[in-house]
């Protein structure tokens, strides 16, 4: 098994504008990341895991202005819940905008998206210049990675390497709730 090689963000940054795949600590969990505008990269960490393309991902970002060209404009009351709860454990489906493929945001007419709390995940989303697909580092069906030796475990070979840090304080996934009816669609 070929070890991943620990990453500085400077180099996560890079793994992710040369297209490649990379672990890292968030706030629960060790997430897997790509560039969203990417679809080879995209479409790796759905091989990984063993996910279905229509299954969508989730996109993390520093701040919010940086998901702009992902949806749709909402009014501004719209976005009040989803801005009070950031940066945060909670991940938004917003209106999906009509350029967004199929490959990132799935069969739904939304898209996920969170503006992280984990300094880590805020680092490399700077440092990359945007916001970052951010889904467990697990096959399908597997527990979700807590320590990278699990990573390497579950993906050694197939990583441009894993982001050096500490998981957040968080014990379980994000919350997921609709933008538009506030409804919640997986409790945190």
């Amino acid at each position: 098994m070929k070890e991943s090689r620990l990453l500085t963000i400077e180099e996560g940054a890079g793994c992710l504008h040369d297209g490649g795949v990379i672990a890292y600590p968030t706030e629960a969990v060790y997430g897997l990341g790509c560039d969203p505008g990417n679809e080879s990269a995209v479409r790796t960490i759905l091989e990984l895991k063993s996910r279905p393309a229509s299954a969508g991902l989730v996109l993390i970002a520093d701040q919010p202005e940086r998901f702009a060209p992902y949806i749709r404009p909402v009014d501004e009351a719209h976005w009040e819940p989803a801005l009070a709860s950031w940066p945060g454990p909670v991940t938004w489906l917003f209106p999906r905008a009509p350029g967004v493929p199929d490959w990132l945001a799935g069969s739904h007419p939304t898209i996920a998206l969170r503006v992280t709390a984990h300094e880590g995940c805020r680092a490399l989303c700077r440092a990359f210049g945007g916001p970052v697909v951010s889904t467990s580092a697990n096959p399908r069906g597997e527990e979700p990675a807590r320590t990278t030796d699990d990573v390497e475990r579950y993906f050694s070979a197939e990583l441009c390497g894993i982001l050096a840090g500490e998981l957040g304080e968080q014990n379980q996934p994000s919350e997921i709730r609709d933008l538009l009816t506030g409804k919640v669609i997986r409790s945190g």
